[in-house]
């Protein structure tokens, strides 16, 4: 959470200086915001993905304690 508060008032800081200075962004605003939509839409795609696909680390040992005869 503490990464998105750092960004959003980065990029205030950024666009502040921008408009201290009266340049303009470099990239139009929604071809920028649609950009990084899809950024973020496909790093959580391949998270969810590596997420559905291997076991966590947590099941595959109470997996194993399980499979440990007297152990119920």
């Amino acid at each position: 959470m503490i990464g998105y508060l750092v960004s959003l008032i980065m990029g205030l800081a950024v666009g502040l200086a921008y408009g201290l200075v009266q340049v303009r962004s470099p990239a139009p605003p929604l071809i920028a915001l649609i950009g990084l939509l899809g950024m973020v839409l496909g790093e959580q795609a391949i998270d969810m993905a590596k997420r559905h696909i291997s076991p966590s680390p947590q099941a595959s040992i109470e997996q194993s304690a399980d499979d440990v005869p007297g152990r119920r």
